[in-house]
């Protein structure tokens, strides 16, 4: 089915607020909050997060899988490094000496971690993204908008809803 965008804006907060609450208690087919609806704003409100709801958050994950695997990389290659020389005499000494190997590994343990973490920060955020499909510089100056995607059997009563809370202004572009 056909995708529609619609954007609404509103000037009091508690109206955009009251319009998110008011989106999550209506069952409209065609439409889901958590995944269809994006709320943008001038200035930071610390109430979003709180009739949004909790978003997971995976960043620490990937994190947690690059340090390991930047640890054990590094630990290996050293070795490897060192191994392959064993056909020298060492005059006693370990192959591979674990000591100075894990001050190496410890540096390659925290360059895993803060590569993989940026890359990971960039997936979860959806960088680089397309620009929405619709876009109000009131947004930047004043006011909150609304945007949502929503299939052409829903956006009639998304619109409803946005002119019920007193919208400034609806646009509304079809999608592809």
């Amino acid at each position: 089915m056909s995708q529609r965008h619609i954007l609404a804006l509103f000037s009091n907060f508690d109206e955009a607020e009251a319009v998110v609450k008011e989106l999550r208690t209506s069952q409209i087919k065609g439409f889901d909050v958590d995944k269809d609806m994006v709320v943008k704003s001038p200035i930071e409100h610390p109430e979003v997060e709180e009739f949004l709801g909790d978003k997971p958050v995976y960043v620490q994950w990937f994190t947690l899988v690059g340090a390991v695997l930047g640890g054990l990389l590094g630990f290996f290659l050293i070795s490897g490094a060192q191994a392959n020389f064993y056909a020298q005499l060492k005059g006693g000494k370990p192959i591979v000496p674990l000591p100075p190997n894990f001050v190496l590994t410890y540096e390659m343990f925290i360059l895993g971690g803060v590569f993989i973490t940026i890359l990971g920060f960039l997936i979860c955020a959806g960088l680089p993204a397309r620009r929405s499909p619709l876009y109000s510089a009131k947004v930047s100056e004043d006011q909150i908008g609304i945007l949502v995607q929503v299939d052409e059997s829903a956006a009639r009563a998304l619109k409803e809803i946005f002119t019920k809370h007193q919208a400034l202004e609806i646009q509304e572009e079809a999608g592809k």
